[in-house]
């Protein structure tokens, strides 16, 4: 008698999975556009064909490319990669992005980030601006905005300067030797230095070519930035418990390092009760007595500033130097641009010089085509997209390409810029190509607002919103004008000075004569192309291999 019940149980129950797989699976989002996923894995198997068949170390963005061609390249689509991860809304339109990085009623400040940042809680700390909600972040926000003013940057220009002749000593070395070298490694020694002198006040002592001359915090952040590198980084940390434990050392050496700098900074604050605008000097305003907890939240944002302050500026130069080497009317013309303001000496003391004398900040805002050549670096590269999840029961609605309004709350929003900054729909034929003359007469970089309707003098107006490395919203990024002007003098100092060859992925093609061929858009022919991993953020593959002479 028990055997019978147990198996009409085991049917019953049986019957009740198999519906419940399938409406979990297939009928759920069934108005989503989404590849046809399969009824028991979803999209999991499918991302893991896709990765095999292609560049197995490619940023993810590279499968959302693939899926979103294969459909047609909708302004919304589905990946479901559920039990490992939340489901995921694509967003691949600067219209549908704009749903979500808006205040609304029902998200005042945008929509929440991602419960998936806590992925790189390890580099930024728990405590960190970047994962705070709600009034708290506001309130942060609010705290930190003085540091990050344009008259508050310019006045940094100095210390900007300050920090690059190491790096032309480097590359004038390099040039000596003729030997290859990542071009990304010693951009991101320079701006780990500025940062570091920006936010703390502190010499981090990154410029140095042996890794074990550096100091301790550039060669931490680097170790700690190399456990987000390889095949399944983000997965869950239950499913990479090792992963998740070395992270986790190397964070707390980090800040081991940093708690120090922290008391020394309030003792010295509180002697001469003085206010300064460093991220830390404000991290540390209105405290008197300085405990535990305030020491780890002003380290938390320390490290939120040191990395994101050199991450997002060091890709952005590398990829910019890469485009520039390859295409050489728009070198022609940043390097004409160049000569107009500071003369014909491209030597880089001279350059800097001007820059020091008095009135030398006002030349940054006189450098449009530079600005164009940044912004369109930024476009065809953008370091990192934003993700974002609406909690479960706000209602959050969103619509689908049928008409239909489909609740998205607790799963990711993944607004992908790659997908968004290459819509052909926006951007026409030349979507995919190195073109920085489309911003002309619209050439900043620093989009603050959520403005629309500034008119464009040169080409076809392009939506402000169809440009976002820096996100938009109340919760853009904070230091964008810091890494434009940094970026501005960089390669005000370098670009004339110097040229770069690529090696290896992404190497020049030759004719007989050994000479470079330029192809109908007005770039060298490549044998290969660079495409991008992913490194907490999007890097070139190679660390952008190079060769570099003296111009």
């Amino acid at each position: 008698m028990l055997a019978p019940l147990l198996l009409a149980a085991a049917a019953v129950l049986g019957s009740y999975l198999i519906h419940k797989i399938r409406w979990w699976r297939l009928d759920q989002f069934k108005n989503v556009p989404q590849v046809k996923p399969d009824g028991f894995w979803g999209h999991l198997k499918l991302m893991g064909e896709l990765m095999s068949s292609g560049r197995k170390d490619a940023h993810p963005d590279e499968i959302f490319v693939k899926m979103s061609e294969e459909l047609g390249r909708p302004p919304v689509f589905l990946v479901d990669n559920r039990p490992v991860s939340w489901p995921m809304i694509l967003i691949a339109s600067h219209e549908a992005a704009e749903q979500i990085t808006r205040a609304s009623k029902l998200h005042p400040w945008s929509v929440p980030k991602s419960p998936s940042v806590g992925d790189i809680v390890h580099v930024i700390g728990s405590k960190s601006l970047l994962i705070k909600e709600g009034e708290e972040w506001k309130q942060f926000r609010k705290m930190f905005n003085p540091g990050f003013a344009p008259s508050h940057i310019l006045t940094l220009l100095p210390a900007i300067l300050a920090k690059l002749p190491r790096f032309i000593e480097l590359l004038e070395n390099k040039a000596k030797t003729g030997g290859e070298f990542p071009l990304a490694k010693p951009i991101i020694n320079l701006t780990f230095d500025i940062i570091g002198a920006v936010v703390i006040d502190t010499d981090t002592d990154a410029q140095h070519e042996k890794d074990e001359d550096r100091g301790g915090m550039i060669r931490l952040f680097d170790e700690l930035s190399q456990t987000y590198t390889g095949a399944g980084v983000n997965f869950p940390w239950w499913l990479r418990p090792r992963l998740e434990y070395r992270r986790i050392g190397i964070a707390r050496k980090i800040d081991r390092l940093l708690a120090p700098i922290v008391r020394q900074k309030h003792a010295e604050l509180k002697e001469s009760k003085s206010k300064g605008r460093t991220v830390l000097d404000l991290s540390l305003q209105g405290i008197d007595e300085l405990t535990d907890f305030h020491v780890s939240l002003a380290c938390d944002q320390i490290k939120t500033f040191l990395f994101a302050g050199h991450d997002t500026t060091a890709i952005l130069l590398s990829w910019t130097f890469y485009e520039l080497s390859r295409t050489p009317r728009v070198l022609k013309a940043v390097r004409a641009e160049l000569d107009d303001l500071f003369g014909p000496d491209p030597d880089p003391k001279a350059v800097i010089a001007k820059f020091m004398a008095p009135g030398g900040e006002e030349l940054l805002g006189r450098m449009p085509y530079i600005s164009a050549v940044l912004k369109e670096s930024l476009r065809l590269h953008p370091p990192a997209g934003s993700a974002r999840m609406s909690p479960t029961g706000s209602g959050m609605m969103m619509r689908m390409p049928n008409g239909e309004d489909v609740c998205i709350d607790n799963m990711i929003i993944y607004l992908c810029a790659r997908l968004i900054q290459q819509d052909p729909s926006v951007y026409g034929d030349t979507a995919d190509d190195f073109m920085p003359e489309r911003w002309i007469g619209d050439s900043d970089t620093s989009q603050t607002t959520n403005d629309d309707s500034a008119d464009t003098k040169g080409a076809k107006k392009i939506p402000a919103s169809a440009w976002r490395p820096f996100e938009r919203g109340p919760r853009n990024c904070i230091g964008q004008e810091l890494a434009n002007i940094e970026a501005r003098v960089i390669v005000a100092v370098i670009a004339r000075r110097f040229d770069f060859t690529k090696v290896g992925l992404g190497e020049l093609d030759l004719d007989e004569k050994g000479k470079p061929m330029l192809n109908e858009k007005g770039q060298y022919k490549v044998k290969s192309e660079v495409y991008q991993t992913i490194q907490v953020t999007a890097k070139p593959v190679d660390g952008m291999m190079v060769k570099v002479k003296l111009a």
